[in-house]
């Protein structure tokens, strides 16, 4: 048995600092969106680049956490509070906006697709591991790049009228991009349920003796 023990890389690290940006954007994305009642071509301008701020770093911070060993119990946490704090946002705001009762539904759904997996995951951490799998990662993508589409001011009656064609087939383009990424959602929802419920199921099935081997 070695002597050497690995010691764990310290909280304050550039993954978790990139993951605390994101959570510390939401607000100031929130507010770019919403004012002026989403009218206002430049704040919209202003909500889709801190968005898309938000999502690069989501990527980029969970790459460098896995490349340069800098895994911590606060970035597992916190990352994935803050990518669905963004991406929820996104959606309640967007929600305000269109005024939609369809899209108030969607919205519903979703979040409670995601927090209850989110909340679900954190409090199993300790016993189980469930890592994101490939339809969920599918899934995240099509859903920053829709909710980003959608973000835009795609619909803006003040756009130059050589700009207002393109901009609603954009639009349109977005908007089935997030409705795929909804169906994706729900699916990656129940699988993940699923793959917690056979996991507790082998965990009780296990003799008691064979659990700590």
């Amino acid at each position: 048995m070695s002597d050497v023990t690995a010691e764990k890389p310290s909280n304050f690290n550039l993954p978790n600092v990139l993951t605390t940006l994101r959570i510390v954007l939401v607000p100031f994305f929130a507010v770019a969106l919403l004012i002026d009642g989403g009218d206002s071509i430049g704040w919209r301008l202003t909500a889709f680049v801190i968005f898309g701020v938000a999502m690069i770093t989501d990527k980029i911070d969970g790459d460098i956490a896995r490349k340069r060993g800098l895994i911590t119990d606060f970035g597992k946490i916190a990352d994935p509070i803050a990518d669905k704090a963004m991406t929820g946002m996104a959606f309640i705001g967007l929600a305000i906006l269109y005024d939609n009762p369809w899209w108030w539904a969607v919205t519903i759904v979703v979040e409670l697709r995601e927090w209850s997996v989110t909340l679900l995951r954190l409090s199993i951490l300790n016993k189980m591991v469930m890592a994101a799998d490939q339809l969920g990662k599918v899934k995240t993508t099509f859903q920053a790049v829709g909710l980003s589409g959608l973000v835009l001011p795609l619909l803006d009656p003040d756009l130059p009228e050589w700009m207002q064609t393109p901009a609603e087939v954009l639009w349109w383009i977005a908007l089935i991009l997030v409705g795929i990424a909804v169906a994706l959602t729900i699916i990656s929802g129940v699988q993940f349920f699923a793959g917690v419920w056979r996991q507790r199921h082998a965990l009780r099935s296990e003799p008691t003796g064979e659990r700590g081997v």
